[in-house]
């Protein structure tokens, strides 16, 4: 039961990081003006916020690795 609370836990936190990625290349987001309750609304933007850090650290760690180089 925890490995799968764990699992939906991690599938959740790469859901929001490729949401934070969609925002930033095209900068579509999701329309939480249509979310009616104001609790249930700062919720999702804090899960939001969440994915935009995610993002943002995998930007920086990857963008220093020498593994990887950056492409314009």
């Amino acid at each position: 039961m925890f490995g799968r609370l764990m699992h939906y836990t991690f599938d959740a936190f790469l859901l929001s990081a490729f949401l934070a990625g969609v925002k930033r290349s095209t900068g579509i987001t999701p329309a939480l003006s249509l979310v009616p309750d104001k609790d249930v609304r700062h919720l999702i933007e804090s899960y939001l916020e969440v994915g935009e850090y995610a993002f943002d650290f995998a930007v920086v760690f990857l963008g220093r690795s020498r593994f990887f180089e950056r492409k314009r």
